[in-house]
């Protein structure tokens, strides 16, 4: 299980093109809500309906954490308490942990980037705390991946499928949805 983060002011491509990619692999990609609220709306007005909110989410059983940018939707992330506390444990096991535009902030707020490489929203690489800033559109380093921005929603989602299901089928799912 893989589980999309949504606060308020998300960015809405970049979260929606995560569970996209990965369910076209069917991977079980759902989006939680941390909001208490079923309906969150992104940082362009767009409501989405979230498959669960955060207190019904099962991390015992989740691969991923997944975290979409935009503002104030990264901040919202990083002010959720709960959501530190589950962030903290994945790093602490070495479980997957992924964050693209703003929201690899909430990464190095936590203590996540120390030693790390890491990629940001250009301009806001002072919150990459602890992390080497690569300025590379999606950056690996060990068990985090981290991506830039919007148009880059594509790459990163591609790049979280390969970390849960290879390479193979990364290309794929890649080729299929005619990305080069």
């Amino acid at each position: 299980m893989i589980y999309v983060h949504l606060a308020e002011g998300f960015e809405e491509v970049e979260a929606l093109t995560a569970v996209d990619v990965l369910r076209r692999a069917e991977c079980d990609a759902k989006l939680v809500s941390v909001t208490g609220s079923m309906v969150v709306t992104g940082t362009h007005g767009i409501p989405v309906q979230a498959d669960l909110l955060f207190e019904d989410a099962d991390y015992e059983n989740c691969e991923m954490i997944v975290l979409p940018g935009g503002l104030p939707g990264a901040t919202n992330l990083l002010e959720h308490k709960g959501l530190k506390a589950q962030i903290e444990a994945f790093a602490a096991a070495g479980k997957w942990l992924a964050a693209i535009c703003a929201a690899p902030m909430v990464l190095g707020a936590h203590g996540v980037l120390r030693g790390k490489k890491a990629t940001i929203y250009p301009e806001m690489e002072e919150h990459l705390i602890g992390a080497e800033p690569t300025g590379e559109t999606v950056t690996v380093d060990g068990n985090v991946i981290t991506g830039q921005g919007p148009a880059l929603a594509m790459e990163f989602a591609l790049q979280l499928l390969e970390a849960l299901k290879g390479r193979e089928v990364r290309d794929e799912v890649a080729s299929d949805m005619l990305y080069e």
